[in-house]
């Protein structure tokens, strides 16, 4: 191992503790989507600390945080929103207040994913301390919105700040793994119409929930039909919830609807998905109606912008110059191999690569079976290897694989 690398793993280790400290500040925060005012203001104060050259928050409420002043945008992102604690007898211990031993940290969005915001942050101490500045810009991002409507908060930064990277590190947990994709997914609603009166006669009226009952059936089949594919895995979809309207329990249901959680692996897309479902026999005979539903849910700020529930696909080649980035950083760091794999679940690469193209590679502190369970807990060592990794992934990248990259928008990002 180089002095190079030994010295970023030096500085990593010895910041555990603030990176502890600071992790556990923000688990101490309840932010919920569209409601991460206060760790955002945190979040911000601790870029300012270790020295980040400059920190924004955005219109939607992003914290964004520059090091360096390089041609090369390289971004880091986390979401810093966390889904609700769920049952509190679940917990063994206030998921706010949390616990700490000499391991692991507990406490709501300790994995997922507040944990590699920490890690992140503290990567840009490192490269701060060992003037690791080259021809490159970090930016680190902290996210919201995210658990409610997963890219928005991307959307919004492509679109109307007019940030594009050459390519984004995504710091959900992958047990400090590399992840270089996952399925899409969109939320699909199917809607019956029919006729109410009274329910001592229903032969006058038409039941809705009775006209979705096949429909029910041949979604449960069509699951068991979709594509699939050798890296990402097949296709599936669920339905997640049931609604009806009706005058009364003593009345015939006017009205049914049912949400379908429907994951997308390679092939497949929004229209293929929806007309799979559109061309079943059982909607087609009952007339249904098959949409996708929208999200317009204000930020904490108070901005709306409106989108789809539509999160496409997207996945990297292993010789991908930036997935090599990430491999190298970690082989000469640990001077061993690192794994590939996927996540199960979906993160804000749905925008940053499945909508706009800008390759996208995961790693991240912290483990998948964490996020969203009671007891959530992230692992202190892999916290220091993470921010090892950041740091590192910078001037490998611009030092070896920026000019191997496919021709790209131009950087419009730094100004």
């Amino acid at each position: 191992m180089s002095s190079r690398y030994q010295q970023i793993l030096e500085l990593a280790e010895k910041y555990k503790p603030q990176m502890s400290k600071f992790l556990r500040d923000m688990i101490s925060i309840p932010s919920e989507s569209c409601n991460e005012a206060r760790v955002i203001q945190r979040i911000k104060e601790e870029m300012e600390a270790v020295g980040f050259d400059r920190v924004e928050i955005d219109p939607m409420g992003n914290v964004l945080g520059y090091i360096g002043h390089g041609k090369h945008l390289i971004a880091m992102d986390a979401h810093i929103d966390t889904v609700g604690v769920g049952n509190i007898k679940l917990w063994d211990y206030d998921p706010y207040e949390g616990y700490e031993d000499d391991k692991i940290i507990l406490g709501r969005g300790a994995s997922d994913q507040e944990g590699g915001m920490a890690s992140m942050v503290y990567a840009g101490k490192v490269i701060k301390d060992l003037k690791l500045e080259d021809d490159f810009t970090l930016l680190v991002v902290g996210t919201v919105q995210e658990e409610d409507c997963d890219g928005l908060c991307w959307q919004y930064i492509i679109e109307e700040q007019k940030i594009r990277p050459e390519f984004v590190v995504l710091t959900e947990p992958t047990s400090c793994r590399v992840y270089r994709g996952h399925r899409g997914r969109m939320e699909i609603k199917i809607a019956t119409h029919g006729v109410s009166c009274h329910g001592s006669a229903p032969e006058r009226g038409e039941n809705a929930i009775y006209k979705m009952a096949p429909i029910l059936q041949e979604l449960e089949h069509l699951n068991e039909k979709l594509i699939s594919h050798p890296f990402l895995g097949k296709g599936t979809l669920t339905v997640s919830e049931v609604f009806f309207t009706s005058p009364s329990r003593c009345a015939v249901a006017d009205s049914c609807w049912i949400s379908v959680d429907r994951r997308l692996t390679a092939g497949e897309d929004k229209d293929y998905a929806l007309n799979q479902i559109r061309s079943l026999p059982s909607v087609i005979k009952a007339n249904a109606e098959v949409t996708m539903y929208p999200y317009s849910r204000a930020s904490y700020t108070g901005l709306v912008y409106p989108t789809e529930s539509y999160f496409p696909t997207w996945f990297i080649e292993e010789e991908h110059p930036v997935c090599k980035s990430l491999l190298h950083a970690y082989e000469n760091l640990f001077e061993q191999e690192a794994l590939l794999d996927k996540w199960t679940f979906s993160t804000n690469g749905v925008s940053i690569m499945g909508k706009y193209g800008i390759p996208c590679i995961g790693f991240g502190p912290g483990h998948e079976d964490q996020a969203h369970a009671p007891n959530e807990r992230t692992w202190k060592n892999e916290l220091v290897t993470a921010a090892a990794v950041y740091a590192a992934i910078p001037l490998i990248y611009t030092e070896r694989y920026s000019d191997q990259m496919p021709d790209s928008t131009e950087n419009l990002a730094i100004r």
